[in-house]
């Protein structure tokens, strides 16, 4: 099945490269565009994308703004790729908490802003490699701590072997292959453990692993 999108972004420049860089891919199809950030929600809702690719600083509504409406949606399925020319921490810790599943920098190459829609739409978190380490390890000194310490005794220990892994940067393959499991295994051991720790998705796994003292900066 394709990977549908829906770009958001006041510069329609900026929306046509976008656009003809992933439709050069034959699993990607752009359903809809959107120049502000009310547009935007309008846009997902009307399209149900598996990917919306969102700027930051918008009119009528920023990019987080309509990032957390899209998310508050109790029947959204869209997962949101931050997309931004701006490097800044606080940026990045509100995507974050408001669960984006991606953040990458405009002037990453073509062929990253495609990697990073397969990658998000997969299920999987991104976050552009020159901010991950320090914008989760900071993101995680930061937050207080969680209060759901008790639900890691739900966990069984592969859940937390797998949780572990996850918050060190793994991909899915990697860690099938340092636990020789599956693929497929490994998806169902983070889905079990999101479910048991109430949690939205790998990003916030991650920084749930931080707080706990699982790993550390």
């Amino acid at each position: 099945m394709s990977v549908r999108v829906v770009l958001a972004d006041d510069q329609a420049l900026v929306r046509r490269g976008f656009r003809l860089i992933l439709e050069s891919e034959s699993d990607i199809e752009v359903v809809g565009e959107a120049a502000d950030g009310q547009e935007a929600i309008d846009a997902v809702v009307l399209h149900r994308p598996t990917v919306a690719l969102m700027d930051i600083q918008m009119p009528k509504l920023d990019g987080l703004e309509a990032t957390r409406r899209i998310l508050g949606r109790p029947d959204n399925r869209t997962k949101v790729l931050i997309l931004t020319t701006f490097e800044r921490d606080d940026y990045v810790f509100e995507a974050l908490r408001i669960g984006a599943s991606g953040f990458l920098l405009k002037t990453a190459p073509p062929e990253e802003l495609i990697t990073a829609v397969r990658v998000v739409a997969r299920g999987e978190a991104l976050l552009s490699p020159s901010v991950t380490r320090r914008v989760i390890e900071e993101f995680a000194r930061q937050s207080h701590p969680s209060r759901r310490s008790g639900d890691l005794a739900r966990l069984t220990p592969r859940e937390r072997e797998v949780l572990e892994l996850l918050a060190e940067g793994r991909s899915n393959a990697e860690i099938g292959e340092g636990l020789f499991v599956s693929e497929t295994t490994v998806k169902t051991h983070i889905s079990n453990l999101l479910a048991k720790l109430g949690l939205r998705d790998r990003v916030q796994a991650v920084i749930f692993a931080y707080q706990q003292g699982l790993t550390r900066p």
